[in-house]
């Protein structure tokens, strides 16, 4: 196998096969090898409606092979570390390998001793992730008989923000639908200040909180989960200590100390783990402070080297980790990398911090939350051909929109390079 590629793409996720994809229809001579160690590729958007028991896992499942474009060269492998002065990466099983451009495009981790119980609790059953296992999510809530059902989250950014909340809207629809609304206390936790960090979407969501009578907590993170006794404890932290993007813009002015402990008793605990940029990546200099890739906001190229392009989950935009963030960055970074290749300068700064989330709000309802760097409202034109004209509302078109029409144009469009 080569040692060298005119562009090395780390990670065989969203970003990573895009990027190929989208490069190889602009030139097919092309020398592209992406760095994969899976051998399967998950859609991650339906997780959470595997979680309510209305999508197939194994309808999340293709196998990577099939999906790496022809024309790039499959290296499964892991990266373990950058040179970026020499233009190599070391790898675990293929040595080191140089490249003219690098994209890293690795997502982002779980770390499940980011609080402590969390690791046992999964294990043992007791707590669900759909971040995790969102069969398990299931299999918990068809058991639930009544009692606390607690969603939250963790300080961190997060890949899609809203995950978590969703699993509470449809948990809560579930609820309603088997009777057991009564007999039921539902609390949503976040270290945020707000439900959502864009205030229409805010807004209607406060609705859905009141429609189902959830209780929701602002600045509570998760700190501790007591397995044996079915408690989980929340540190209050200050408007600062928040690093969720979602509600970033949107700290309210509040006084907290941060000092206060309290705990909840729970029957049901669904939360998302802290998440992190890859170890291997979290310990090199291609990293801000945070962590994060350290990429300009509108260009995706890395601040300190040229060569060097981020995009997905491991860059460091103050937007949501989501896969409608990926679709609008690959255009910008391959159009910035042909542009390198010819010695011109990487100058389209177009992504403006595009990022989506589809909020389920029930079975056969949705919200679409479309919105930039500026936490401004920015519905896609496109909807009003479906007849939505106010997707800040939930929407029974908008649902098919998550469960049947988003998962085809990933798969048939979006994966073989194609602009949607």
């Amino acid at each position: 196998m080569a040692s060298h590629h005119t562009v090395l793409i780390i990670g065989g996720g969203t970003a990573g096969i895009m990027t190929a994809a989208q490069l190889l229809k602009k030139d097919s001579s092309l020398d592209i090898a992406i760095i994969e160690p899976s051998d399967k590729h998950y859609y991650q958007p339906a997780f959470t409606l595997v979680g309510a028991g209305t999508y197939d896992f194994e309808k999340t499942i293709r196998f990577t092979k099939d999906l790496i474009p022809k024309k790039a060269t499959w290296i499964q492998d892991f990266a373990t570390g950058f040179n970026p002065e020499s233009k190599t990466i070391s790898t675990k099983l293929n040595g080191t390998i140089s490249y003219d451009i690098l994209v890293v495009a690795t997502g982002l981790v779980n770390d499940l001793d980011g609080i402590e119980g969390l690791r046992e609790g999964l294990e043992k059953g007791v707590v669900c992730s759909n971040y995790v296992d969102s069969r398990k999510t299931w299999e918990l809530l068809k058991a639930f008989k009544g009692g606390n059902a607690v969603f939250t989250q963790p300080t961190t950014p997060i890949k899609c923000g809203g995950a978590p909340q969703k699993a509470a809207y449809m948990a809560a629809d579930y609820f309603r639908k088997k009777g057991l609304s009564d007999k039921t206390n539902i609390v949503f936790a976040t270290p945020g200040s707000v439900i959502f960090g864009v205030k229409i979407i805010a807004d209607a969501l406060m609705k859905v909180i009141g429609n189902y009578n959830i209780h929701l907590k602002t600045f509570y993170a998760p700190i501790k989960i007591d397995v044996a006794n079915k408690i989980v404890y929340f540190k209050e932290v200050s408007a600062g200590e928040n690093k969720c993007v979602v509600n970033e813009n949107n700290i309210l002015k509040e006084k907290h100390t941060g000092n206060e402990i309290m705990e909840i008793p729970f029957d049901f605990l669904h939360l998302a783990p802290p998440q992190s940029s890859p170890k291997f990546v979290k310990e090199s200099v291609l990293v801000n402070e945070a962590g994060w890739l350290d990429v300009d906001l509108n260009s995706l190229q890395h601040k300190k080297y040229a060569t060097i392009f981020g995009l997905g989950d491991v860059a460091g935009l103050p937007t949501a980790k989501t896969g409608a963030a990926v679709r609008k960055q690959v255009p910008v970074v391959v159009d910035n990398i042909l542009k390198v290749l010819k010695n011109k300068t990487a100058d389209n700064k177009d992504y403006l911090g595009y990022s989506s989330c589809p909020l389920v709000v029930g079975y056969g309802k949705m919200i679409l939350a479309e919105f930039n760097y500026k936490s401004e409202f920015t519905p896609d034109p496109k909807l009003k051909r479906m007849l939505v004209f106010s997707s800040n509302k939930p929407h029974w078109r908008l649902w098919m929109l998550k469960k049947y029409m988003l998962p085809h144009l990933y798969w048939k469009k979006m994966m073989k390079g194609e602009n949607v």
